[in-house]
């Protein structure tokens, strides 16, 4: 603890005092309307008492000043000391949790990153939370192994492939639920920053109804290749949020009814691909998500298949662009949008158009 020493505390713990005394003195002096002191030649015996009662006051204020001063230090070493002792004892639990997310058996694993979220939970300082979080994070950024599939001759990797799956599956379902919990509530990560870099998706996965209202998110390079991954009724306001150069090449990702209201949310050269493997493509959803502050790009991303819909959006505040975005190939739907036409988006349809594009009236009698 860097408290001072308390030779320097208790001066100034007296000047403060005497200063705050001399404050009211001179306010109630003002407020009274007192001009001046009348002048006594003798002292009484009653003015005598008095001052010696004022004496013994002063005294006893003194001691009571000091009391004070070494209660609030021993307040503050005693709370340093539980906090010590809640650091250590989380520092135990924290190692046994990380060797068990290093288990070859995925059950062990499963344990490990329950240990590891209630560790964040009951973390003594939003440091040591932060850090149960990135492991968990860096657990969802290890290499991915894709399925072998049901081929009898990789029937164990097929296997293995499943049982990891239900460990990765579960960190990020941890993380949507923590998520949706209101910020300053026990359990609640809001505030802390995710590190997803590089992730591979292929399971579903509900962020709905998730607030990112601080902290940095970021998805950049992650691959969203199967299932379904929901952002519906997810508050982005005021954290950032990246997709830089996210692939969305399979499954539904849907941002329905989502709110864009602050903060930064970034697509920027997204990917959306229909996968090749996938019999429908890959779909993107933003119907009637809301555009009503902040900054959302959409700049150089890249829509070559599948469906991406916009359909019923609001744009109403903010800024939303598609500046030097692509469109080649993919069907791109934002009837019954409403509000003007986002950054760069009419230019962007132009050339080179899509299969489908379906754009509100009023923007078609806008575009060149």
């Amino acid at each position: 603890m860097r408290l001072w020493h308390v030779w320097i505390v208790l001066p100034l713990a007296f000047v403060a005092a005497l200063a705050i005394a001399a404050g009211v003195f001179f306010a109630g002096w003002d407020l009274l309307g007192a001009r001046e002191l009348k002048p006594e030649r003798r002292i009484d015996s009653r003015t005598l008492f008095d001052l010696v009662k004022l004496s013994f006051g002063v005294v006893a204020g003194a001691g009571a000043l000091v009391a004070l001063v070494v209660a609030y230090r021993r307040q503050r070493v005693d709370e340093d000391g539980a906090l010590r002792e809640a650091t250590r004892l989380h520092a135990e639990r924290f190692s046994t949790a990380v060797d068990k997310l290093g288990s070859d058996s995925p059950a062990v694993r499963l344990g490990g990153v329950h240990a590891l979220a209630g560790l964040a939970d009951d973390a003594p300082t939003q440091e040591l939370r932060q850090t149960c979080i990135d492991v968990l994070c860096a657990y969802l950024q290890l290499p991915y192994t894709p399925d072998p599939g049901d081929d009898p001759a990789h029937q164990e990797e097929h296997h293995s492939y499943l049982a990891f799956r239900k460990v990765r599956h579960t960190i990020l379902r941890l993380i949507g639920d923590h998520y949706r919990r209101p910020q300053g509530t026990h359990r609640s990560w809001q505030g802390c920053d995710l590190d997803l870099t590089g992730v591979t998706i292929d399971c579903d996965v509900d962020f709905s109804g998730a607030t990112f209202s601080s902290g940095t998110v970021v998805f950049n390079h992650a691959t969203f290749c199967a299932g379904t991954v929901s952002f519906n009724h997810t508050t982005f306001s005021g954290s950032a949020v990246y997709f830089y150069r996210a692939a969305f090449s399979g499954g539904i990702a849907s941002f329905g009814e989502a709110t864009f209201s602050g903060g930064t949310v970034s697509f920027g050269d997204a990917i959306f691909s229909g996968h090749p493997a996938a019999s429908y493509g890959g779909v993107v959803s933003f119907g009637g998500a809301r555009f009503s502050g902040g900054t959302v790009y959409f700049s150089g991303a890249t829509f070559s298949g599948g469906t991406v819909a916009f359909n019923a959006a609001a744009y109403s505040g903010g800024t939303v662009t598609f500046d030097d975005a692509t469109f080649s190939g993919s069907e791109v739907l934002f009837g019954g949008a409403t509000g003007p036409a986002p950054d760069g988006l009419l230019t962007a349809v132009g050339t080179p158009p899509p299969t489908t594009v379906s754009l509100p009236p009023d923007w078609l009698a806008s575009s060149p």
